[in-house]
């Protein structure tokens, strides 16, 4: 059995997050810090993604004090906490081939220090040297202890009710190991 693995490139690849509220949404963008694919017999067979909590960018907030106020609130108690967790993970557990370049991930989202299990979509296109994988993955917020304006833990929230799950769309880019 040949195993292979390619590493993240963390410049060349890009996760997009969107939240949604009653009123609106609000995007932007968040780095990886590493992360692999690995490769049994040339098919995906597993790998994790470090995400850095502390490069969250806001990207439809143009007024800086607003936007700096804003992902002030982001990095606080209320979100992600990114004083005393500066990273998240994803650990791939099972991976269901699809079609020739479909995938359905299972893994451990770990954000906070508290886990749980996500499943996802993932497209990936690879030849020899490299990789490109692309995919939306929806979280629910409240399982990571991000309660702030939920509606399953606050009444009367009314027209500033947040959404609970927000989306993260990945585009990334690996190199043979």
């Amino acid at each position: 059995m040949e195993t292979k693995n390619f590493k993240i490139s963390n410049t060349e690849s890009q996760v997009n997050w969107i939240g949604k509220k009653v009123t609106g949404q609000h995007n932007g963008t968040i780095n990886i810090e590493n992360g692999h694919f690995t490769f049994s017999n040339d098919e995906l067979s597993g790998g994790n993604v470090v995400i850095d909590t502390t490069s969250i960018l806001i990207l439809d907030v143009t007024d800086s004090a607003t936007n700096q106020q804003f992902a002030g609130h982001l990095a606080s108690e209320d979100f992600f906490s990114t004083d005393k967790f500066k990273t998240a993970s994803l650990d791939i557990t099972t991976v269901s081939k699809q079609s020739s370049s479909a995938y359905f991930i299972e893994g451990n989202l770990t954000i906070k220090a508290i886990t749980h299990p996500i499943g996802f979509n993932l497209e990936v296109e690879k030849n020899e040297n490299d990789l490109k994988a692309f995919g939306k993955i929806i979280i629910d917020r409240t399982k990571y202890d991000m309660k702030f304006r939920s509606g399953n833990f606050f009444t009367n929230l009314g027209d500033t009710l947040i959404y609970n799950e927000f989306e993260l769309d990945v585009n990334l880019t690996a190199k043979l190991a």
